[in-house]
């Protein structure tokens, strides 16, 4: 976790930093420092000078900085400030040149969170099924029958615009709430998803949503000396069905085996390609010793179409950008009250567990995509001490035409410290106490 969670970030922080320094030295601003992560208290694990500018690598892995000449940032260094303005400082450049060094890095990291995305979908998922392949119409689930769906539904557009890939279905586009625009036998109908439909699916998982008909119950886990174990099942079998009833089309093993509590079922299996039945006790509590994983099955009949560079780069871009604004009605539900912040916030630990214990590439890449465009949103919010506090200082001085005084501009600096800090410092507590309880 801790390999993936350096990894990720040392990527995001070097590429947002790379977007300001070569921002300053397009204009001729003189760079003094470009480090990846932090060198607190001096400490540097690898350093060196080449031109004007030093290079390194700090020891502690929460950011990244460079140290631009003649402009107040996070070392506070007011002593450069005191001297006369010279030709190669970021405050002797008009406030154009200014606005596009402070944004730079907000640039980058979205460019990277496009070619993250893009690449994802070459080079992983390589195909998606269009929407209109789903001639049979969707399979509506519990979540879906809720909202007013049914079996056969074709969903042809989302809040009036129609959709290529079936997936979109899945999106924060639907979950944060949407008009479905659905053509139920000939009929046009209209079925409205709530805001806080996100929850429901976070809950109960994108499965138990809408699927293309087919349902595979994967056994993910066997608890030992547990019934199921004694019976001969194992990770890896698919349960076909259970006393005779398929589960291929719903989820009806829990509701099964509630019926069948302190008594016997019958579990067909697929094993190897071979079917397999086997008779499993129930406990009392109606359950037999098992974890397992449901999952929507493309029905065979579907032709999947292949992403080609273009194709991949429109999506990747699209995909971006959603997550972009997934994260914005997040943000949007948190200072409306309607979600804690203790629960929407991950620091440092829950970043690393999202990553997971194991290295997968296709799952580190969607991950880091994901935060690259996170980090971009995060850092032009309009905080003193970010590169959104800047960009509005500047966009304030372009409108005005009067520039801040040097000791504003400090100031403001450390009630950004201050604020960010104080950040950190929950967002660790945080972490550490939902580790805890976990």
């Amino acid at each position: 976790m801790a390999g993936q969670l350096i990894l990720g970030l040392g990527i995001l922080v070097f590429i947002h930093e790379l977007g300001h320094f070569l921002a300053a030295r397009a204009f001729g601003i003189r760079v003094e420092k470009f480090y990846l992560f932090f060198d607190a208290w001096g400490v540097k694990l690898f350093n060196l000078k080449k031109g004007e500018t030093e290079y390194g690598v700090g020891w502690l892995p929460l950011g990244g900085y460079v140290k631009i000449s003649g402009m107040i940032d996070e070392s506070m260094d007011a002593e450069q400030m005191k001297s006369e303005p010279q030709p190669w400082e970021f405050r002797s450049k008009p406030a154009w040149q200014r606005l596009i060094v402070m944004i730079a890095g907000v640039v980058m990291n979205v460019i990277l969170g496009i070619a993250i995305y893009t690449g994802n979908l070459l080079y992983f998922k390589k195909e998606y099924l269009p929407n209109a392949e789903v001639s049979k119409g969707i399979y509506s689930y519990a979540l879906g029958q809720e909202l007013g769906l049914q079996n056969g539904d074709k969903i042809v557009a989302i809040d009036g615009k129609s959709f290529e890939r079936f997936e979109e279905l899945y999106s924060t586009r639907i979950l944060f709430g949407a008009t479905l625009t659905v053509d139920r036998a000939g009929e046009t109908k209209y079925i409205e998803v709530p805001e806080n439909f996100y929850r429901k699916v976070g809950a109960s998982g994108r499965w138990n949503f809408i699927g293309t008909g087919t349902l595979q119950h994967t056994i993910m886990s066997v608890s030992e000396n547990d019934n199921a174990a004694k019976a001969g099942l194992k990770e890896g079998d698919q349960i076909v069905a259970v006393n005779g009833a398929s589960v291929q089309f719903n989820d009806g093993l829990r509701e099964i085996l509630s019926t069948k509590k302190g008594g016997s079922v019958q579990v067909q299996v697929l094993r190897s390609n071979q079917t397999m039945d086997y008779t499993v006790d129930v406990s009392e509590n109606g359950t037999i010793g098992i974890g397992y994983q449901t999952t929507s099955l493309v029905d065979s009949a579907y032709t999947l179409q292949p992403y080609t560079f273009a194709s991949a780069l429109s999506f990747g871009t699209s995909d971006a950008f959603e997550a972009l604004i997934s994260n914005i009605k997040g943000l949007k539900q948190i200072f409306a009250g309607k979600e804690k912040v203790s629960d929407s916030v991950q620091g440092p630990i829950g970043i690393a567990t999202i990553y997971g214990a194991t290295f997968d590439w296709a799952r580190f890449w969607a991950i880091t995509g994901l935060l690259s465009m996170v980090l971009a949103l995060m850092n032009i919010l309009p905080i003193p001490a970010l590169d959104g506090g800047h960009v509005l200082f500047l966009l304030i001085e372009v409108v005005t035409r009067r520039k801040f005084s040097d000791k504003f501009m400090e100031r403001t600096q450390v009630v950004g410290m201050v604020i960010l800090l104080t950040l950190m410092v929950f967002v660790l507590g945080n972490d550490i106490w939902k580790h805890i309880l976990n």
